[in-house]
């Protein structure tokens, strides 16, 4: 005997023959999607033939049309089954799923949840980016800035983070105590011991350089060592706080064949807001001893910008390709040899073989991603506003925040968290006032 439907039409159509065992059909539901009909009743069998076409839709060719093919469709899929239920979206339904129709083992036409919906909530989105490998060497004598860093970093950034730490072994265990301590038990991190011998040959001890004294200065040299997983890094000094998200300094592009991306000291914001007509304190001049024949056959212009190695993003993949390290360890040998270096302007003995391997070969970094000159008497220049304002600041100088001279110290102490061991300690003068009101 065919079913037949009620005078009103489809919009009360049921499972007359098995009342008692009828499920949701959820036709609200499911007619939003296109998909009308019967989904399966226990005992029931399609009648895709013999359906009354009387009603409100029995005139219009295209309904009947619309109908029949519903109905055919549904007889096709459909065996006689239990009734099942469409469930409606918790919450709101345009930010939940997206909904796929499709056919299940037991005939029945369903929605299935696939992937994240465009409309989530940005965090659940960005938890699915990769994860940012940063590199933070951290030397037990300056161990307090680069537990600030971390915990910046951290409570600024939704995305993915891994810390590469890397110490020297007689670090190891501080490091670690002062990681498991308080609000920095959550992060994710790798200590790496840095291996002295990879500079055997390489640094030749100077009294009037102290840098040629500390291995891990050197660090940034190995990061794909450090690092081997990894496609693409940032590292950062240990002497800077982080109040920008990461993910956007992760994401600098880098032209075509540059393995790096580094802020230039000419055209930086610090330059521009402390210092002009600077000299060649920001150019190669003040780092390479022009003087030298192997220096000026590089034809390298004396007067080119100079740029930080203090925070920059590295693109391992051509790094590795371009043999970069092993390009900067033929430059530390040649200054053992000749000294290459200039004697006069230069701070950092790390700073000039980057300036060489990468002359004109590197991309640049946002300036409010390196704001510096923080641990200098020039930071002092810049206004509250500029400070609030920018992404990442730089304590690169003599004066560390950890210490008594340095500016905007307030700022960076607010991410120190103090030493549960008691070996590290801050320096400051009782009468010390804050900067910022």
């Amino acid at each position: 005997m065919a079913t037949a439907f009620p005078r009103r039409g489809p919009r009360r159509w049921g499972c007359p023959a098995a009342p008692a065992q009828r499920g949701t059909l959820a036709v609200e539901a499911a007619g939003r999607l296109g998909v009308v009909g019967l989904y399966g009743c226990r005992g029931a069998r399609p009648a895709a033939r013999s359906l009354s076409w009387r009603g409100g839709l029995g005139r219009g060719r295209r309904q009947r049309l619309f109908l029949r093919l519903q109905v055919r469709v549904a007889a096709a899929s459909l065996r006689a089954t239990t009734c099942r239920s469409i469930p409606r979206p918790e919450g709101n339904p345009g930010a939940s799923h997206y909904l796929q129709i499709t056919p299940k083992h037991s005939g029945i036409v369903g929605l299935q949840p696939m992937g994240f919906a465009p409309n989530a909530p940005q965090h659940a989105v960005d938890r699915r980016q990769e994860d940012i490998p940063v590199v933070i060497a951290a030397s037990e004598d300056r161990l307090g800035g680069a537990i600030a860093a971390i915990n910046s970093i951290q409570h600024n950034t939704r995305s993915s983070v891994i810390f590469y730490l890397v110490t020297l072994n007689n670090t190891v265990d501080h490091l670690r105590s002062w990681l498991n301590s308080g609000s920095l038990k959550s992060i994710r991190y790798k200590i790496v011991n840095f291996d002295t011998k990879l500079l055997e040959g390489k640094v030749k001890e100077d009294p009037d350089q102290g840098e040629s004294m500390k291995p891990l200065t050197f660090a940034r040299f190995y990061l794909p060592i450090l690092v081997p997983s990894a496609k693409k890094v940032i590292y950062m000094d240990d002497d800077v706080i982080v109040q920008g998200d990461i993910l956007a300094l992760y994401n600098t592009p880098l032209k075509p064949g540059h393995a790096a991306a580094f802020s230039e000291d000419c055209d930086s914001a610090s330059t521009k807001v402390v210092i002009r007509g600077a000299g060649n304190q920001y150019n190669y001049i003040g780092y390479l001893d022009y003087k030298k024949e192997r220096i000026r056959k590089l034809s390298m212009k004396a007067s080119t910008c100079s740029f930080n190695p203090g925070v920059f993003v590295a693109n391992l993949t051509e790094w590795k390709q371009q043999n970069i390290t092993n390009q900067l360890e033929k430059w530390m040998k040649l200054n053992v040899e000749e000294g290459l270096y200039s004697r006069t302007l230069a701070g950092s003995i790390t700073t000039p073989p980057l300036l060489i391997v990468f002359y004109q070969q590197h991309s640049t970094i946002d300036p409010l991603w390196n704001v510096r000159h923080l641990g200098s008497s020039a930071g002092k220049r810049y206004s509250p506003q500029f400070v609030k304002a920018a992404k990442l600041l730089h304590w690169n100088g003599h004066f560390k925040p950890w210490g008594r001279t340095a500016s905007y110290t307030d700022v960076w102490e607010k991410w120190y968290i103090p030493d549960p061991t008691g070996k590290f300690s801050l320096i400051r003068r009782h009468m010390e006032i804050s900067n910022i009101k």
